[in-house]
């Protein structure tokens, strides 16, 4: 006879904290939990239950209690990008509202392809009390429920309806967030009755293991006939994406351009894939690029697409290139390296790098087209440089760019999100130091900078806590989601923020003006519904959280202010007005394609709409 297995009697909940606190990650040599701890907010979906298991494990999973769920998902999603997506923090949230409020985060994470374990309250899997506080009810349909909207924004979803689902829903969550090529959100729904059942799991499920990051080898062929296509081009470039730092790739990128001469130039979730002193830095690319960038991509013959997923603002809405350019995709993921029918290379970064630099055999970019480039991205320094200076101007979002970046250290981590932030981050940082830059712009959510920034900072200490995590953020932003000022403050996870004040939604008004329409509804002084305006004193509102807090009047000020928050050990806020029509950076940038009326009442609007068309010409079909 064999012997049966041990087991050891547990609820769902416990198990499932049981299971997270087993899982670990090599990190640099290092072993360490792949699960950071989580942020949660109790209600009665998962504070009796899930809260109980937790307790039990509050030394191990550090706890955070955010003071909005949307805001929890964003700074679980910071988070998992300072660690290069190897380790995640878990949310929790109650049934109803409180899971709802997770859905944004949700979609900010899948566009991201960021690691985010969701486990939220359900309805009673018995229905017997049903309906219960909070219950949508579908009279058609009663096993559908808020939860399954999350289907649309998770890479994994599961609702558990039986303790012995998790033997297999919970490894399966974590193969997806950690796998390169799918990594995303997982969401786990816990009916509030299950979470609490039990059931005699194997002790087995519960021993440590150590997770691996795969790397996928590209296939030779793949390979060959990438290099058989570069070693044909005239003009190559090379796009670096945030897939580069995912991979641990930036020494290979490196390598393989300076062995081969070719121009880099970065998306925006590949900032900082290069320094900016670098002479293969070409500078950012696209809609919110730069001249140098963009200039070398109109010429481009062979394009080589290394860890991006070819958003919009990277290819100028696919008119930023040559439509006879031949375009390389290499990515771990099969759906972006064949964007717009490009030749793929499907494996890791680090690797595909490597094995195509050694099969390119002595090719060199012609030394013409190198040093072209380069004199490119001289003459966008130059701009740059007067771009970021005060001068005789009012202010602007550039000037503080150019103060932070003068003034802050190498390492610091700089967090923006939405609005015109993400544009003149990407366009005016020099960066100092390779991977610190986080311009949340896969899914350009506002109410990110703050939250995220506290997800950053909580991930920064682990690692750099002499180091400061710096927020840029306009005042739409924050005033939006700026509740976890408070929570930096009570968690003791100092942020600067730079608040930005331009009156509104200056960015939007300014789209609103460049297709020929008048002001209306984004800039709280064009509010119709708004007699007479009034000004916040997000000072004062900043203070009341328990943040220090300045405002400054211009941009020496805010030097002077920024040494300060630098000295100081608690949550420094800076507030300085900008304008809202001057001083936006007025070069660098790409097309974009946005709808755009094609009849209208209006001649400016019509002229417009007529203006953008002309442009579409240069645009590249594909697939």
């Amino acid at each position: 006879m064999t012997s049966k297995p041990e087991t050891v009697r547990l609820t769902v909940a416990q198990a499932i904290v049981r299971y997270l606190a087993a899982q670990y990650i090599e990190i640099d040599g290092e072993k360490t939990r792949l699960c950071g701890g989580g942020f949660g907010i109790f209600g009665h979906g998962n504070v009796t239950c899930l809260g109980e298991a937790l307790y039990a494990h509050r030394d191990i999973f550090p706890l955070y209690r955010g003071q909005n769920e949307q805001g929890m998902g964003f700074a679980a999603a910071a988070y998992a990008k300072y660690h290069l997506r190897r380790r995640f923090m878990f949310c929790t949230a109650s049934a109803g509202p409180g899971t709802a409020n997770l859905l944004t985060a949700a979609a900010l994470a899948h566009a991201n392809r960021l690691p985010m374990l969701m486990l939220c309250g359900d309805t009673f899997i018995t229905r017997l009390p049903d309906p219960v506080l909070q219950q949508l009810e579908h009279y058609g349909n009663p096993a559908l429920g808020l939860n399954d909207a999350f289907k649309a924004v998770s890479r994994f979803w599961d609702r558990i309806t039986h303790p012995a689902q998790i033997i297999q829903s919970l490894p399966s969550a974590i193969a997806t967030m950690l796998d390169p090529a799918d990594c995303g959100p997982a969401f786990i729904g816990l009916p509030q009755d299950v979470q609490g059942w039990t059931f005699d799991y194997p002790l087995a499920f519960f021993e440590e293991r150590v997770h691996r990051i795969r790397r996928q080898h590209p296939d030779t062929e793949e390979i060959a006939r990438a290099a058989a296509i570069l070693k044909s081009a005239e003009r190559p470039m090379i796009i670096a994406g945030g897939g580069v730092q995912y991979s641990g790739a930036v020494e290979e990128l490196t390598t393989f351009a300076e062995a081969r001469g070719i121009p880099v130039v970065e998306t925006i979730a590949g900032r900082a894939n290069m320094v900016a002193t670098h002479d293969l830095n070409i500078g950012p690319i696209g809609v919110t690029g730069s001249n140098s960038a963009n200039s070398i991509a109109e010429k481009a013959d062979v394009v080589l697409a290394v860890g991006t997923r070819l958003q919009d603002f990277t290819t100028g809405s696919w008119t930023a290139f040559d439509k006879s350019a031949r375009i390389i995709g290499l990515n771990a993921a099969r759906h972006d390296a064949a964007k717009h029918m490009s030749a793929t290379v499907v494996g890791d970064a680090k690797l595909g790098l490597a094995s195509l630099n050694k099969a390119l055999d002595g090719y060199v970019a012609p030394g013409k087209w190198t040093a072209s480039a380069r004199g490119e991205r001289k003459k966008w320094d130059e701009y740059v440089a007067g771009n970021v200076s005060p001068g005789n101007r009012p202010n602007s979002y550039a000037q503080a760019i150019g103060v932070v970046n003068e003034l802050c250290d190498p390492r610091d981590r700089i967090v923006t999100a939405a609005g015109g932030l993400p544009a003149e981050v990407t366009a005016n940082w020099r960066t100092l130091d390779i991977g610190t830059v986080d311009v949340e712009f896969g899914f350009s959510c506002m109410g990110y900078e703050i939250a995220g920034g506290w997800g950053a900072r909580i991930a920064q200490s682990e690692r750099e806590p002499e180091r400061d995590t710096i927020v840029l953020v306009g005042d739409g932003s924050y005033l939006l989601m700026n509740s976890d000022l408070y929570s930096s403050v009570l968690t003791e996870k100092k942020l600067i923020v730079l608040v930005l004040d331009n009156g509104g939604f200056a960015v939007i008004n300014k789209l609103q003006n460049n297709t020929g329409n008048e002001s209306f509804n984004n800039l709280i002084e064009d509010c119709p519904t708004v007699p007479s305006s009034f000004a916040v004193d997000f000072e004062a509102h900043a203070a009341s959280m328990g943040a220090i807090a300045e405002t400054v009047s211009n941009p020496s000020e805010l030097g002077d202010a920024f040494k300060r928050a630098k000295a100081s050990d608690r949550t420094f806020v800076i507030v300085m007005k900008v304008d809202p029509y001057e001083g936006w950076t007025a070069e660098g940038h790409a097309w974009w394609e946005v709808g755009t009326p094609h009849v209208s009442e209006s001649t400016s609007v019509t002229a417009a709409h007529e203006d953008i068309e002309s442009a579409r010409a240069r645009q590249r079909r594909g697939v």
